[in-house]
């Protein structure tokens, strides 16, 4: 036997949000996700420091192994730990 799915079985793969209306003004993010943006900001800022950093001592070049220990120490988060 077999089943065939029909399309109300699914939920929607993208969340529509209706678009605000013209009168009304932009709803503001909470005191939480402002902090939590902050947050993540801050951490894409010093990784993006710290891969600049890196790529500068190799003397510019991007290699296989370069990008393989940068990867290491971003999942890791050890860039202040030198091994």
């Amino acid at each position: 036997m077999s089943y065939l799915a029909h399309r109300k079985d699914f939920n929607p793969y993208v969340h529509v949000t209706p678009e605000p209306k013209k009168n009304e003004p932009a709803a503001k993010p909470g005191l939480l996700r402002r902090i939590f943006d902050a947050l993540v900001h801050s951490r894409q800022r010093q990784a993006e420091r710290e891969i600049a950093r890196h790529l500068a001592r190799s003397g510019g070049r991007l290699t296989d192994s370069l990008e393989r220990e940068m990867m290491q120490n971003l999942t890791r988060s050890n860039w202040g730990m030198r091994l």
